[in-house]
């Protein structure tokens, strides 16, 4: 790789540290292709991404970024898992953690904060963005459905005690 192809490569990395919502750090040593592939596909899925880079490069990179922290962890064989969501890399990288024994979290950021190991294991257990959205539309939309059930209610009522008051004057 040329000089070029490096400040290219660290430029990118530099743009993955400051857009992401969370970050997180794994050692991949073992994992074949295929199992690669099925982590990518799962972070693509999830709106996150995955990236291999040399650790160098990432270090440099990190420089002045919000998650200058997690440079630590950035030793050996490690791949950076990564998504707008604060919580859906996470997710991912614990999910696909469980599976392959040979996947280890290190450690990750949320912007300025660092994670460790159990921090990237709590972050995952949150809901994410899509599940927040979601419980707030239902939060919103259950008072409406309240009122017109509310409103709704004393036309049945009146409905039901007319057609009671009906079949008596006919049985009468």
């Amino acid at each position: 790789m040329d000089r070029a192809q490096k400040e290219k490569v660290v430029e990118e990395l530099g743009q993955i540290f400051e857009s992401s919502g969370v970050v997180v750090v794994s050692h991949y040593e073992g994992l074949t292709v295929a199992e690669m592939q099925d982590l990518r596909a799962r972070a693509r899925e999830a709106g996150g991404s995955v990236r291999v880079a040399k650790n160098r490069l990432a270090k440099i990179a990190l420089d002045g970024k919000p998650c200058e922290s997690i440079a630590d962890y950035l030793t050996g064989m490690t791949v950076l898992t990564y998504s707008e969501d604060p919580v859906a890399a996470a997710k991912v990288a614990e999910d696909f953690a469980k599976e392959n024994k040979k996947f280890e979290i290190l450690g990750g950021a949320i912007g300025e904060t660092a994670l460790d190991r159990a921090g990237v294991e709590a972050v995952s257990k949150m809901p994410s963005r899509e599940e927040l959205i979601a419980s707030i539309v239902g939060c919103i939309g259950a008072p409406a459905s309240n009122i017109a059930g509310a409103i709704g209610a004393p036309a049945s009522n009146i409905a039901s005690i007319l057609s009671t008051i009906e079949e008596k004057a006919e049985a009468a």
